[in-house]
């Protein structure tokens, strides 16, 4: 395991404080803002950590205030239901005595016998066609931008290989609309919920990105004030984040200062086995109000 993968399984892995209460801390890695996909997935390790045995099949986070990189994070769990087949939690994070974020998730034991369907998976150049991230560097990087440089060259848990680099290099208006390989940078252990959790610190990195191809914008932008809002995930099917998952992501409308995107996570043979959206703050500003995403 790379020092990367084991430095987000670390932060991963919560502190147990007292009955329902845990505390998460965030790396230093200057950071203005707590990364959001980082709180999606500490809160969800707190509410499974309540759950006897069931997967987690839905959350649905608010962010409510800006997370503090340098202190620690206090999840709460609240036990709202334990029923026949499914299970509800809500977490509350805190920091400096104020919620920075709400969740609810529910739980479910998967039912083989249930009505099934699984529409066409996206058509993608497979992620062994595209340039991997050292080809991408030396191919791409040399003239971009000196803060996407230091994105795309900093060791990271998670590989993205994206289907096209043109946003990232150019300002040009784009349909959007994007797709992205994903896997962590190494070997995971192979209980279930630590995939969930991961892929839930995953989901937040390209998605909000998204509105902003129709603008010919990024995420990198200065002159822009990003923040996630809100952000739901439905877990399907199992899967490996360990493996290649194709990340198909769109925006159908942004406005009033927000832009919703919508993804779904396909695993290489064809299987939608996570769906996200997201609305997210797009605003002009004069200073940059948003940490660098993970």
């Amino acid at each position: 395991m790379n020092d990367a993968v084991a430095g987000l399984l670390d932060i991963l892995d919560l502190e147990v404080l007292e009955h329902d209460l845990f505390r998460g801390r965030s790396p230093q890695v200057g950071w203005q803002r707590v990364f959001g996909g980082q709180v999606v997935g500490q809160a969800l390790v707190a509410a499974t950590r309540t759950v006897a045995r069931r997967p987690v099949h839905s959350l649905h986070g608010y962010f409510i205030r800006p997370g503090d990189p340098a202190v620690p994070i206090v999840y709460h769990v609240e036990r709202i239901r334990d029923g026949g087949s499914f299970t509800t939690r809500r977490v509350t994070a805190i920091q400096h005595g104020r919620t920075i974020f709400s969740m609810e998730a529910s739980f479910h034991d998967r039912e083989d016998d249930a009505l099934e369907h699984n529409i066409a998976m996206p058509n993608a150049p497979a992620p062994e066609d595209l340039p991997a991230e050292k080809e991408l560097k030396e191919r791409y990087l040399a003239e971009a931008p000196a803060n996407v440089r230091a994105y795309w060259e900093r060791d990271r848990p998670i590989e993205l290989r994206p289907t096209n680099f043109d946003h990232y290099v150019s300002d040009r208006l784009l349909d959007p609309h994007q797709q992205v390989w994903v896997r962590a940078t190494g070997p995971l252990p192979d209980d279930p919920a630590i995939h969930a959790a991961v892929l839930a610190y995953a989901s937040d990195m390209t998605l909000l990105d998204t509105a902003l191809f129709a603008h010919g914008r990024s995420v990198f932008d200065r002159d822009l004030q990003l923040a996630s809002l809100d952000h739901a995930m439905w877990f399907h099917a199992p899967f490996r984040v360990d493996d290649w998952l194709l990340y198909d992501q769109d925006s159908p409308v942004s406005g009033g200062a927000r832009g919703f995107c919508r993804g779904g996570l396909w695993t290489r043979d064809g299987r939608l086995v996570v769906s996200t959206a997201q609305e997210g703050l797009m605003r002009r500003a004069t200073v940059e109000k948003r940490g660098t995403p993970g």
